[in-house]
């Protein structure tokens, strides 16, 4: 039981917001020492893993100035500007239909993306770009909130969706911690079990921007009523 303790200073760590890359490494440390290795040991271990996936990094290395320049030209003012001409456009709806291509396309393991290379420069952006343009000038608060929500669809999505494919890494994490203590689980049943999970995600995410859209209705109308009021 001892072994999990990683697990917890992970959790306490995320929960005074300390840096996240230090609390993950000294988690990983301890629970190396804990488990009978050497702290040389684990440092080693360290140096192979990196050395062994240090190619996964570079599609998003490559792709962040890329990113950079459009926005200096001009990309989230472009996408703002769009969907603010879209009539049917809601925040909701932009977000509801980013979490759904989102989830899908990690479900069948293509990481088409995140939050430097999506979120950030086009749905954060269009969502704030909907509403709007059906309210007019939005609160700084509220658009916050929108890019909050924007953020959020694109973790949930990815974390829930990437868990019916196979091959990802965090059906593999899973499979082998459990051969680790001795309990055998197919990577397909561990798949299968991850589809109602994803639809559960789904909904709830559904409801969620339903409800966010009526939020930011009664925000607008509230900031509409109080500067009458001033007038």
């Amino acid at each position: 039981m001892i072994k999990l303790i990683g697990i917890l200073l992970v959790a306490v760590g995320f929960l005074f917001r300390l840096n996240t890359l230090l609390v993950v490494m000294v988690a990983g440390i301890v629970t190396g020492m804990v488990s009978g290795l050497s702290f040389y040991d684990v440092i080693s271990m360290f140096g192979k893993f990196f050395i062994e996936n240090r190619y996964m990094s570079m599609p998003i290395i490559l792709t962040l100035p890329v990113i950079g320049i459009l926005e200096r030209y001009g990309l989230k003012e472009r996408a703002e500007a769009l969907i603010t001409k879209s009539k049917g456009a809601t925040t909701g709806r932009v977000l509801m239909s980013y979490f759904t291509i989102r989830e899908s396309s990690a479900a069948l393991g293509l990481n088409i993306g995140g939050h430097a290379q999506t979120v950030r420069p086009l749905v954060a952006p269009m969502a704030e770009g909907a509403a709007q343009g059906k309210y007019g000038k939005l609160p700084e608060k509220l658009r916050e909130k929108i890019k909050a929500n924007a953020a959020a669809a694109e973790n949930t999505a990815w974390f829930f969706g990437e868990d019916i494919f196979i091959a990802t890494g965090a059906i593999l994490l899973m499979k082998g911690f459990f051969d680790s203590v001795g309990m055998h689980v197919g990577v397909w049943d561990m798949a299968l079990w991850g589809i109602p999970t994803a639809i559960s995600a789904l909904i709830v995410s559904w409801i969620r921007f339903r409800r966010f859209d009526k939020y930011i209705a009664k925000t607008m109308k509230s900031k509409e009523k109080e500067e009458k009021e001033a007038i």
